[in-house]
């Protein structure tokens, strides 16, 4: 019972950075962890990150170690990815979810989706 909705995507150049945010509505609280995944043309729905309810906790694809950051405001019901040296190979479909499974990796362990927003990093 929890909306989501992504915004901040847009086109970068390779080594640039972009900031992801996730507004949520609905029952925010009931929500015990959010994460983000992308999916790119022709292939399955990613993990890229993950975050616990109280921001304690993250965990990050090795795609992302080191280059993105999750975290969460949870007095403004919203959650941000912050998105370093981009590569070609990030360009995709970036979704925000949110679901009861503590730091889960894989998209059934989660419930509620937004609708994405598109990364598109040129060469």
């Amino acid at each position: 019972q929890v909306q989501l909705v992504e915004s901040g995507g847009g086109l970068v150049q390779a080594g640039g950075s972009l900031r992801l945010s996730c507004a949520a509505s609905g029952r925010t609280f009931s929500s015990i962890a959010m994460g983000w995944f992308r999916q790119a043309p022709g292939k399955e729905r990613e993990f890229v990150a993950a975050i616990s309810w109280s921001g304690a906790e993250t965990d990050y694809a090795p795609s992302a170690k080191g280059r993105f950051t999750i975290s969460r405001d949870n007095a403004k019901n919203t959650m941000n990815l912050q998105m370093n040296s981009l590569t070609p190979e990030d360009t995709a479909v970036y979704f925000c979810a949110a679901g009861f499974v503590g730091l889960g990796t894989q998209a059934y362990e989660y419930n509620s989706w937004g609708q994405g927003t598109q990364v598109t990093v040129s060469a």
